[in-house]
């Protein structure tokens, strides 16, 4: 996924690059959409919502050059995976999901994989 889908597109970030090989994208996704988890495309989760694409997350990341001492505020938690890899970079991150079923879920999943993220359903 990280070569093909993310550097031939121009995600130089090493760190970046290096967090989302290290996040597990299919502990994310439902269990319907496993086959497709490492798709650079988005996969629908419930209420309908989906999971972003992992180039998007990628660009979004990069973009917010987050560094190792930095605090994160993930607006809209979904499955937690945007979390995980930002909490690869960052010292603190904070996610806010208004869907409390996204919300427990995602915390589970996050905690499961040993990710410190505070998710807070509002």
């Amino acid at each position: 996924m990280v070569e093909n889908q993310l550097v031939s597109r121009g995600i130089a970030d090493q760190r970046v690059l290096d967090a989302m090989t290290r996040v597990p994208r299919h502990e994310f996704v439902p269990e319907s959409q496993v086959p497709y988890a490492y798709a650079d495309r988005p996969l629908p989760l419930e209420d309908g919502q989906t999971i972003s694409q992992p180039y998007i997350v990628a660009q979004m990341l990069e973009a917010a050059r987050i560094g190792p001492e930095d605090r994160v505020l993930d607006v809209g938690t979904g499955s937690g995976y945007a979390a995980a890899v930002a909490a690869e970079l960052a010292h603190r991150v904070i996610s806010v999901e208004r869907i409390p079923d996204l919300a427990v879920t995602a915390a589970a999943t996050l905690e499961a994989l040993g990710y410190r993220v505070e998710v807070i359903t509002g």
